[in-house]
């Protein structure tokens, strides 16, 4: 490979993962896919990550999307490995026991919004732009944007941003809860997704495992199912050695240091 199309760079107990084609505008070729998968499970299993960071380089995109110039000559049939994986990459995302954080930097469009909308919580820069452009192209989000985006923002506002393809800005993705916080520039974008990230970093590991599994089950359980998972879930933590630490810092005015066991 030519270029390192993704970046992976520790940063304590935080794994930055950096999409890197920005002469593409960071565009999900095949080799971005596979990379981005890769990272994730890297940082899914080294017991020393506690978040992940992920961002796109450069200050022009996030990720813009899929490479639609291998997009002419394929069918239903050649297309479909290529959308399950941008798919499977998301559903890693979401399933993984610690937090990812997206970092977004400029345009996140298409498969681009798409990941994004897989990780936990969203951070924008001022000149982030998001969209689900592919009605212009004559077809639909396919790694889960029909999906993860009405859940995010309400089926009326999903289906205007489907349906017209357009792209909305930093302040209005805020505004509809597509994103968390907007900062002014890019700097302050990743200075203020790292001090979260070391934040969380600080968090029990066990219990935030959890508290993700439990909010992740609201989007496909019942009530009462997820109700019984959530008590489970409490009942667990108290067997951990993050709770004792916990209570004990409380009851003693100190700060907490888990060992997240």
């Amino acid at each position: 490979m030519s270029e390192e199309v993704v970046l992976y760079e520790t940063i304590d107990n935080v794994a930055k993962i950096t999409i890197n084609r920005p002469s593409k505008y960071n565009a999900l070729n095949s080799a971005v896919r596979s990379a981005l998968t890769e990272m994730m499970k890297n940082a899914e299993n080294d017991p020393n990550i506690r978040v992940v960071m992920l961002t796109g380089s450069g200050d022009k995109a996030f990720a813009a999307g899929a490479d639609i110039s291998g997009f002419p000559g394929n069918d239903s049939k050649t297309v479909r490995p290529a959308v399950e994986m941008g798919q499977d990459l998301c559903k890693y995302i979401e399933s993984m026991s610690k937090p990812v954080i997206a970092a977004i930097n400029g345009f996140a469009l298409g498969g681009g919004c798409e990941i994004a909308m897989a990780c936990d919580i969203r951070y924008a820069s001022a000149n982030a732009k998001f969209g689900q452009p592919e009605i212009k192209l004559g077809i639909i989000p396919g790694y889960g944007g029909t999906v993860r985006l009405p859940r995010l923002v309400g089926l009326g506002v999903a289906k205007e941003l489907v349906f017209v393809g357009d792209n909305i800005s930093a302040e209005e993705a805020f505004r509809i809860g597509l994103v968390n916080k907007v900062f002014d520039s890019i700097d302050a974008l990743l200075e203020g997704t790292m001090e979260l990230a070391n934040k969380l970093a600080t968090r029990p590991g066990i219990a935030l495992k959890l508290a993700k599994q439990s909010l992740n089950n609201a989007w496909e359980m019942t009530l009462e199912k997820n109700l019984g998972f959530e008590v489970d879930a409490f009942c667990e933590t108290f067997d951990t050695e993050d709770k004792e630490e916990g209570v004990d810092a409380f009851l003693n005015k100190r700060e907490a240091k888990f060992s997240h066991k």
